[in-house]
């Protein structure tokens, strides 16, 4: 994974990409990574016509429906703006993997190349482009344990900016857990595919978790907290989860957990 280099000063305008989970299922996620983006100044651009990166298509072995899917999306950001990604997993498809799809492309190689790189995933954005800081506010202290996707993991290398986001708030204490670089199972079609074997590593993951006595999960990646959220609740485990964004915005405004919106 090659070194980033990241821009002197923070932009004024940037994309967010919203990604088709957190648009289906979880909305507010999308909401929070807006305020969260806006608070530090920036003004955030929303294109329409947004649905998804194409990562399932492409994980499922259907490369041309990727690039179906891939051509669709390129053309929303024209702007020279960064586009910002509140999911590790589908950053790190439009960053490494669609420039790989239009290797060959003469049409969009270079489009593609491009856009890759002013794709950031939200909390490497947040972190190392606009140096956000969350200053003290009145609520009750909380211990959590996180989640990285594979993607974010190991294609982005963003887990180190969400433990650096987490670490400095006051009041939160991230505890580590055995199982935190597994995959929790989800993986895209791997969970339609492979159901028992997906089911045995998600109740890994959730056991994990919960033997640290922490009660939440927060991760930066909607697909994997939907599984692991849905999970604890069927197995009846004492276990919430929130989005990064989501949790970052209730600490930086001093709100109760489950509350939403603007304080």
């Amino acid at each position: 994974m090659q070194a980033r280099h990241y821009p002197a000063s923070p932009p004024s305008d940037i994309y967010l990409f919203g990604t088709c989970v957190i648009d289906l299922f979880m909305p507010q996620a999308g909401l929070d990574a807006v305020r969260l983006l806006e608070r530090e100044g920036v003004t955030v651009h929303y294109p329409r016509g947004q649905s998804c990166c194409g990562q399932p298509a492409y994980s499922s072995g259907n490369p041309e429906q990727s690039r179906d899917v891939a051509r669709s999306q390129m053309a929303l950001f024209p702007e020279a703006w960064p586009v910002i990604v509140p999911s590790g997993s589908c950053a790190g498809m439009m960053r490494h993997h669609w420039p790989e799809l239009f290797k060959d492309d003469a049409a969009w190689a270079a489009p593609a190349r491009e856009l890759a790189g002013r794709v950031y995933e939200l909390s490497e954005f947040l972190l190392n482009v606009l140096h956000a800081h969350y200053p003290p506010q009145p609520q009750a202290d909380e211990d959590i344990v996180l989640h990285t996707s594979c993607g974010a993991r190991r294609e982005m290398g963003t887990r180190v900016h969400g433990v650096a986001l987490i670490d400095e708030l006051p009041g939160v204490r991230r505890l580590e857990h055995a199982r935190e670089s597994e995959c929790c199972g989800f993986g895209g079609t791997f969970c339609l595919k492979h159901p028992d074997i997906s089911g045995a590593m998600v109740s890994d993951k959730i056991a994990s978790a919960c033997a640290t006595g922490a009660r939440r999960v927060v991760s930066a990646d909607c697909a994997c907290l939907l599984n692991i959220g849905h999970a604890a609740k069927a197995q009846g485990a004492p276990l919430e989860v929130e989005h990064m964004a989501s949790f970052l915005w209730r600490r930086a405004n001093g709100l109760a957990a489950g509350g939403e919106g603007q304080p």
